[in-house]
């Protein structure tokens, strides 16, 4: 099994059907950060409804040219050791402007379980594609093997359509994509954010995972993973919705979330890879220096769920949780200072 990139990605400063980015330059950049209205949790949904987990950062200085300037699947897949460096550069150098090489790979099918109707997805993600060199993806079929977008409606209804969400799907199929170029990516759509539609959704996605093919006939082989970038604030009735998370040969992932020292749900489930946030440092001259935490990831111990037996067999974790599960698990770029480069029409 393979765990899949749903983390709690930065973004970064998006305009109308433009490709958009961070400039380069030394770490942390100036800017300022945007919260979308559907990151805002009110009292009254908590146990209730999700909220998105992603931030829009708006550079203090315009750059200096068009096109997308933030993190790409080049400078990330070096950064990561997917693929070489550039000639010329030492070490991990990868400068976003000349680390342009995406990884390669994956297979499978990633099942992206959002909310809401994302209207220009399939177009999106093509332009997406076609911006740094990763196959388009064509339509999924029944018995395809290649890679491939496909838009599901998780009850067979079209969704209302949600602006906030749209930017989180985006960022969520353009960046599995990026980093699994070869898999097959499946956005499952949910009716709204409420955790039963949601999870309706989570189910629908699990079926697709296990049938191996966007079109899911009987049968399968269960090679993939459903992806989760939302969650909300704890609640005492959680760990009844953990079986939701059980499908045999099925890996789920959920963000960490992006309010420092918060613990979220489903990413506190212990059936859940839970995926937090660091920032990627670069110097004055755009290379790569180090990668650190993020301080607004995320994280930390559970208030209803109990530590699973691999943390609690690992005498360093088991010390740092205690008797609850600890989050996150593993931790990818998030900072919206370093973020990524996300196409939204």
């Amino acid at each position: 099994m393979k765990l899949c990139l749903s983390v709690a990605l930065g973004f970064i400063f998006l305009t109308s059907a433009s490709l958009a980015g961070l400039a380069q330059g030394k770490s942390p950049r100036a800017g300022y950060v945007i919260v979308p209205g559907t990151n805002i949790e009110h009292p009254w949904d908590i146990g209730v409804r999700a909220h998105t987990n992603y931030l829009i950062f708006v550079p203090a200085a315009k750059p200096t040219a068009p096109g997308p300037q933030g993190e790409t699947p080049g400078s990330l897949a070096c950064i990561y050791g997917l693929v070489s460096p550039p000639s010329g550069t030492t070490g991990f150098d990868c400068p976003i402007s000349s680390a342009t090489t995406p990884p390669s790979g994956g297979s499978g099918v990633i099942a992206i379980v959002d909310a809401y109707y994302y209207p220009t997805a399939s177009a999106d993600f093509n332009t997406f594609s076609d911006e740094f060199h990763l196959p388009s993806g064509s339509t999924c079929g029944t018995g395809s093997s290649e890679p491939c977008f496909a838009q599901v409606f998780a009850t067979g209804v079209q969704p209302k359509t949600n602006a906030g969400w749209a930017l989180e799907q985006a960022l969520d199929m353009e960046w599995a994509h990026a980093m699994a170029p070869d898999a097959q990516i499946v956005l499952v759509e949910a009716a709204s954010s409420s955790l039963t539609d949601l999870l309706t959704a989570v189910g629908v996605a699990s079926n697709y995972v296990v049938c191996g093919a966007a079109s899911c006939p009987s049968g399968g082989n269960g090679k993939g993973e459903v992806s989760m970038s939302w969650g909300g604030s704890e609640f005492s009735g959680e760990t009844s919705l953990d079986s939701d998370f059980t499908t045999a040969n099925v890996v789920c992932t959920a963000a960490s979330g992006d309010s420092g020292g918060t613990v979220i749900w489903p990413s506190a489930s212990p059936n859940v890879v839970s995926s937090g946030g660091t920032t990627i440092n670069r110097g004055s001259n755009g290379g790569f220096t180090s990668e650190t935490a993020w301080s607004d990831s995320g994280g930390g111990d559970s208030a209803y769920e109990l530590v699973p037996g691999y943390q609690s067999s690992v005498k360093s974790v088991s010390a740092l949780v205690g008797k609850f599960r600890g989050t996150p698990d593993f931790s990818f770029d998030a900072n919206p200072a370093s973020g990524v480069s996300v196409y939204d029409s």
